[in-house]
């Protein structure tokens, strides 16, 4: 399920995502405001203290509102020299992937699932079972399926296929039975999952986020940047220098999203839904943007970056898809 566009704009209150950031990395060449110049073309690209980029070779700081919200929200550095998180990422030697554990798929008691025996499954129903428990070592238990009022023919030493219902999204997985009871009522204990699979989200959830977007105005290039600090599978909250339009108008945005060892950049146009003044002396404003057409990678890298941030959740939406 995903949010309705309205609810993918949700504005954002000035509290939604705590301003943390980061110190510079000992070393960085960060800049200071003296160092970028108002009304000229920047020599050089500008950069995050991780690397990402904020602003492109040639871009222009128009005035002293939005030079101040570059060094309030981020760590601005020369973005053609390797920073240390960089350089600290290439030395650092790749830890091996890691298979998602049964804990990983917020498995609730009584979470309904579906079970039918790998041999044959092709084609096979699935005979319906829920989960009673997991034990220290990610194995799990569940009730014995029945069908026409018998227990299903299983043994243990046999593989089956599950499709489990879990509060965030759905799943198939595969175990080997370990043990059938009948007492003190039928269950089944399973072997840890193997194999997960997430078939489908079932909620679409708003996450708090916080990274750069470069938005433009016009028909060409973009002319500042804003910081993202929310995002969900159809839209962004911005705050941004000043209100950078009028809800309806559209803004075209660029954003690259990190989903484990592989970034995607976004680059498409959002329609402005919400647009409200910070009550401070920043004169900052926060945006709703609903995004306009993405290609699939596109799509996918939005679902992943917000599945992964589920702890950071802003609120979960029920509406339909």
């Amino acid at each position: 399920m995903t949010d309705t566009p309205l609810e993918a704009a949700h504005d954002a209150a000035p509290g939604d995502a705590p301003d943390t950031t980061p110190d510079a990395a000992p070393g960085a060449a960060s800049l200071t405001p003296a160092d970028l110049p108002l009304g000229q073309p920047l020599e050089w690209p500008l950069a995050d203290h991780d690397g990402t980029l904020l602003l492109e070779r040639g871009a222009i700081l128009v005035g002293e509102i939005e030079r101040d919200f570059l060094f309030r929200h981020f760590t601005p550095q020369r973005g053609d020299c390797e920073t240390p998180d960089e350089a600290l990422a290439r030395a650092r030697p790749q830890e091996p992937e890691t298979a998602p554990g049964v804990r990983d798929l917020h498995l609730t008691i009584g979470a309904s699932m579906g079970l039918r025996p790998l041999q044959g499954a092709s084609g096979a129903p699935m005979h319906p079972c829920k989960l009673i428990g997991i034990a220290p070592n990610e194995s799990i238990l569940v009730t014995l399926p029945y069908a026409k009022g018998r227990p299903i023919e299983i043994t243990p030493g046999e593989n089956v296929e599950i499709v489990a219902i879990a509060s965030q999204a759905v799943y198939r997985f595969v175990c080997t039975i370990h043990a059938m009871y009948q007492a003190p009522f039928g269950y089944l204990v399973l072997s840890k999952p193997a194999n997960i699979r997430m078939l489908r989200e079932r909620k679409s959830v708003r996450v708090n986020a916080r990274f750069p977007v470069r938005f433009g105005i016009g028909d060409e290039g973009y002319q500042g940047v804003a910081l993202a600090r929310g995002i969900s599978a159809l839209g962004l909250s911005l705050t941004a220098p000043w209100a950078l339009g009028q809800i309806g108008e559209r803004l075209r945005i660029a954003f690259s999203l990190r989903c484990g060892d592989i970034d995607t950049a976004i680059e498409t146009s959002a329609v402005i839904r919400n647009v409200q003044q910070e009550d401070d002396a920043q004169m900052q404003c926060t945006l709703g943007l609903e995004l306009d057409s993405l290609t699939s990678a596109e799509q996918m890298a939005m679902k992943v970056y917000v599945f992964d941030r589920q702890d950071d959740v802003v609120y979960w939406s029920n509406g339909p898809r």
